[in-house]
Order: C-alpha cells, then sequence, then structure tokens
C-alpha cells in the first residue's frame, strides 16, 4: 500500500494545473525524437548528393560518395529507434504482410523499402560497379571475398557497360530526389493530420520538417567530410567545403523563414489553444526552444555562414567555423525535433494544465538506449568507407 502511495505521489508532482490521467505519462519519448531526426540527415545527405550529380555543381565531387554512404548507413539504423520503441518489436513486420492502404505508418513501410533497396543500394552499386570488379580481381582475404559477392556476377568491363551504370545511376538519382522529400515528409504529415493537437497541427508541419532535415543532412556530411579528412591527413578541398556552407547557409535561411511564418501564423490566429501554448514555449520549452534551437541551432550559424559568405578569413578560421555551425545546426534541428515530438505532449487536451518528461537512463526507452542507436550508424560508416573508399575510386578524367 506505502508502495502504491509513493507511486501515485510521483505521479502528481509531474501534473501542474488540471490534465486528464491518461496524460500524465507521456506515450512518445527520446526515441521517437530519434526517429524523424535519423530519417531527416538521410533525407539531406541524399540531396546533397544529388546536386552533383543532378544538378551538376561539380565542385562537390569530393563529398559525393560520401554523402551517399553517410545516407546508406544513417538509412539502415532509421526504423530501429520505432522498432525499440514498440511494446511487441517482433510484430514490427506486419507492417509489411497486412498493410493498410490509409496507414501513414504502412505507407512509409514501402517508402523505406524503395528507398532503401531501389534507390540508395541500387545507386550505391552502379557507382561502384567497375571499382568492385577491379577490386575484387586483385584483393585477398575475406574483403576480397566481399567484393566478389558484391559483384553480382556481373563483371563487365566494356565501355558500353560502363556508360549504361552511368546512365542508370543517373536516372535512379531522379527517382531518388522525390523519394528522399517522401521519406521524411511524411513524418511531418503524420504530426501535422493530428487535428486534436494545436501545437502540431499545422500544413506547414511537412515542409517544415523536410527543410530542416534538408540542413541536419548537409550539415552532417560537411561534419563527417571534415573528420574524415583529418583522421587520413588529407588536405580538405576548401572550394567544396565553401560550396556546402553556401547551401547550408541557403537552405537553413528557407527553414528559419518557414519557422517563423509558423509561429507568426500561429500568433496572428490566437485560437483557443494560443494562451496554453505561450505558456508552454515560454515556460517549459523555454530553453529546448529559445537557447538550444533558436539561438544556438539557427542564430548563431546563420550569422556565421553568412559572414563567410561576404568576407573570408584564413582557411584554418573558415574550417573551426564550418566545424562549429555544422555541430550547432545538428544539435539545433535535434531539439527541434524535441520540441515537436515532446513539446506536443507536455500540455493537456483540456488546456488547463501540464505533465512533465523524465527521461530515464536505462532501459528501453532510456538515454543509453538512444545514444546507442545514434553511434550504430557511424560504426557502419566506418566499414562502408573501409569497404567502398571513395578515395580509391577510379575516376574518368
Amino acid at each position: 500500500m506505502e508502495q502504491h502511495y509513493q507511486h501515485l505521489y510521483e505521479m502528481l508532482s509531474q501534473v501542474h494545473g488540471y490534465i486528464y490521467p491518461n496524460e500524465i505519462d507521456l506515450q512518445w519519448g527520446l526515441l521517437i525524437v530519434l526517429y524523424p531526426y535519423i530519417t531527416g540527415l538521410v533525407a539531406g545527405a541524399f540531396i546533397l548528393a544529388s546536386l552533383e550529380r543532378v544538378f551538376n555543381v561539380k565542385v562537390l565531387k569530393p563529398t559525393y560518395h560520401l554523402a551517399l554512404l553517410t545516407a546508406l548507413s544513417f538509412l539502415l539504423v532509421a526504423t530501429l529507434p520505432l522498432v525499440s520503441h514498440l511494446g511487441h518489436p517482433e510484430r514490427a513486420y506486419e507492417i509489411m504482410t497486412t498493410p493498410q492502404g490509409g496507414s501513414a505508418m504502412a505507407i512509409f513501410g514501402f517508402v523505406y523499402l524503395w528507398y532503401l533497396m531501389v534507390v540508395l543500394l541500387l545507386e550505391i552499386w552502379f557507382d561502384y560497379r567497375r571499382d568492385i570488379v577491379l577490386w575484387s580481381r586483385t584483393t585477398k582475404g575475406f574483403k576480397g571475398i566481399l567484393y566478389k559477392i558484391l559483384t553480382l556476377g556481373v563483371t563487365d568491363l566494356s565501355p558500353k557497360t560502363i556508360k549504361w551504370d552511368d546512365k542508370l545511376g543517373y536516372i535512379i538519382t531522379l527517382v531518388g530526389i522525390p523519394s528522399a522529400f517522401i521519406l521524411h515528409g511524411y513524418v511531418g504529415f503524420i504530426f501535422g493530420s493530428v487535428k486534436a493537437n494545436p501545437w502540431w497541427s499545422t500544413v506547414l508541419m511537412p515542409v517544415i520538417f523536410l527543410f530542416s532535415a534538408m540542413v541536419s543532412g548537409i550539415a552532417l556530411v560537411m561534419f563527417i567530410y571534415m573528420a574524415v579528412s583529418f583522421l587520413r591527413k588529407q588536405k580538405i578541398d576548401m572550394l567544396a567545403l565553401d560550396t556546402i556552407a553556401k547551401y547550408l547557409f541557403y537552405i537553413l535561411i528557407l527553414d528559419f523563414t518557414l519557422e517563423g511564418l509558423d509561429q507568426i501564423h500561429r500568433i496572428y490566429e490566437a485560437e483557443e489553444s494560443f494562451e496554453i501554448l505561450e505558456l508552454l514555449v515560454h515556460g517549459k520549452l523555454f530553453i529546448t526552444f529559445f537557447i538550444f534551437q533558436l539561438f544556438l541551432g539557427t542564430i548563431i550559424p546563420l550569422v556565421s555562414l553568412g559572414t563567410l559568405q561576404v568576407y573570408k578569413p584564413k582557411e584554418k578560421t573558415r574550417r573551426l567555423i564550418y566545424l562549429a555551425s555544422s555541430l550547432l545546426v545538428l544539435f539545433g534541428v535535434f531539439f527541434m525535433r524535441w520540441n515537436v515530438v515532446i513539446g506536443g505532449q507536455l500540455f493537456s487536451k483540456s488546456f488547463y494544465g501540464f505533465t512533465d518528461y523524465k527521461l530515464n537512463l536505462i532501459g528501453s526507452e532510456g538515454l543509453l538506449m538512444s545514444i546507442t542507436w545514434v553511434i550504430i550508424p557511424f560504426f557502419i560508416l566506418a566499414f562502408l568507407l573501409w569497404l567502398l573508399p571513395p578515395w580509391k575510386k577510379i575516376h574518368d578524367e
């Protein structure tokens, strides 16, 4: 009985004002924050790669294959935070075997498989096929066996076949661009379609998620390119890095504008939920929204990158600013996801109270589990860079 009262006291200590009993504990935690965050990194990295392949921004060639491998590494892990969140993760496959055409989550399952199996894997295979065949002939041991398997028995290196590889890869990239938009835009669609939640219910939500995904993916590739170059002790291509920073700056402006427009629209509309949302933003979300997302994750990178578009200091100074800006952008987009997912559950549907989110260290929904799903893609990327090193590719000049 004493334990029962203690548990009841702990639950009530989370409550501020008047809320419904089923709103005390949040249904979606940190793992659901990571879910759209990781898929956003995938979409953004692929879109950066498409700038070189489709839009002929040749200056980005040093980062093209790195962006593709980064997208694949994070895509392989994208669904795992969601699966970890499920009460019965062993049933996850049923979303594919018993599809519901009206379910946004079911549609995502098919889009995810399409993007993984058809877009990313095929594009990388066509890009690397010639190199894989050549490496399979000269490499011994386990790595050589992997190369022989990856050839899929297609060892023709005639100019005509190689030309077809390039053409098919280009077509897949064209298909991949709208696929990337759908892959992440649907996440915003899921939140935006929850009409009962005024913090989420906005038609701009899918677009905001999409542009923030592009921002985070580009920032991630910028950071990884600098880190890999440092670890390999190779000189950074500053022209490529400056160009990535330019695109990051432009898209960050669009993302900031869209989010600002959304907030202005809420203020102007001032519906019956406005008062509770104002208390939410200036109370429980003050630090994560104004400090982490807006100031550190948006304003500082915007000012820093904008300054470098006008004034060009020495390369070392620019590299440090680019490194700090990329990390701050990744930090800010993460807390954008946090403020949407967690923030949308902190206030009561009665508009008269709040609850708290308690983050545990261990457990299936704990901090350590979440950190695990963030780290694993980097190990996958390290393996892919060992197996398919972009710097060892044979380029036709």
